[in-house]
């Protein structure tokens, strides 16, 4: 069985990899295919932009597809930046910017409660979807803690963890992480989806 994973991000590629190690399921990605159609993600929320990538591609390849959407919600600014959290801070936006115009926006308030949540998509060909949602509670940082990860993760204290992602380990995050418990959700149902 092949499961096409709608991603270039080689991390997610690995992890995906991982949780399927033992079934017998054939893992491609973007990374193996240049003829894949870009999706615009335009969603309100990150169920629909996961759906809308996982049932597009599903139907253009014929094949079952896996997608993802995720960002951060801050509770001060009602869920911002939310859907947009990867280009938060304009058209330049970096993960350097868009942490200094969270910071910005956050300067002087004490209530920093936040999250990251991701949202897993699995498409049949048949544009039939099943949707997994996950998440990480925390609260922003005033400054960054920290090297390691990606976007948000220097300034994103975990309760979990009890640190912040930044100064994590790959597989400290990972244990902890929303995309992590989104994906758990989807391999629990993956053998009665996929037939």
């Amino acid at each position: 069985m092949k499961i096409f994973l709608a991603t270039k991000n080689t991390g997610k590629i690995n992890e995906f990899k991982r949780l399927v190690d033992g079934k017998n399921i054939e893992v491609l990605s973007i990374l193996d295919s240049e003829d894949i159609p870009e999706v615009e993600e335009d969603g309100e929320t990150f169920e629909e932009n996961s759906q809308k990538k996982a049932v597009e591609i599903a139907k253009y390849l014929n094949m079952y597809t896996i997608s993802d959407d995720s960002g951060l919600c801050v509770n001060y600014l009602d869920g911002a930046p939310g859907v947009y959290s990867a280009r938060y801070s304009g058209e330049n936006a970096d993960d350097s910017k868009n942490m200094d115009k969270l910071l910005k926006d956050l300067e002087g308030v004490n209530e920093r409660a936040a999250k990251f949540v991701s949202v897993v998509s699995l498409a049949r060909p048949d544009g039939s979807v099943y949707s997994y949602r996950g998440e990480a509670d925390g609260e922003i940082m005033h400054e960054r803690h920290g090297t390691n990860g990606f976007g948000y993760d220097p300034i994103f204290f975990s309760h979990e963890l009890n640190k912040c992602f930044g100064e994590a380990s790959p597989e400290e995050k990972k244990s902890v992480s929303h995309r992590a418990k989104a994906f758990e959700k989807l391999m629990k149902d993956i053998d009665s989806i996929i037939k």
